[in-house]
């Protein structure tokens, strides 16, 4: 069963924040690979090209888990688990271009690409986490 997203995982998600996405390889073993994440009501949503590994993988197995860290506070994060609820062809770049927007300003730059879809996920659990530490800076 889907579960309502938490308002604190909401606003995560709806910043400039990468995530990053956990398939499942035919062997069973994990990927991961950092990733754009957008969303639509409760459900997230991850574009990619239907020949890429995360393509294949969620094809094949359509279950995921994704980490989003807060990029100015590292210490603000949530860990989710759900799957792949529909493959949403997007020829024409209409789901990536506002998320697109959301990271760095401007439509998608790579329109060239063929075989472009948005997958749907569909959460099955979340975990958000804010510990009160303070972020040392690299030096």
């Amino acid at each position: 069963m889907a579960v309502t997203l938490s308002t604190e995982t909401k606003k995560l998600i709806d910043r400039a924040n990468f995530a990053h996405l956990a398939t499942l390889m035919p062997d069973g073993s994990p990927q991961s690979t950092p990733v754009w994440v957008g969303r639509e009501g409760d459900r997230l949503v991850i574009c990619t090209s239907d020949g890429s590994l995360k393509g294949r993988n969620t094809g094949r197995d359509p279950r995921v888990s994704l980490s989003v860290v807060d990029f100015d506070n590292p210490y603000e994060e949530v860990q989710i688990r759900g799957r792949v609820v529909e493959r949403r062809p997007d020829p024409e770049l209409k789901t990536i271009d506002p998320i697109s927007h959301k990271y760095i300003g401007k439509p998608f730059p790579m329109r060239g690409y063929e075989g472009r879809i948005a997958l749907i996920i569909e959460v099955k659990k979340e975990r958000y986490t804010k510990l009160p530490f303070q972020h040392a800076p690299a030096k």
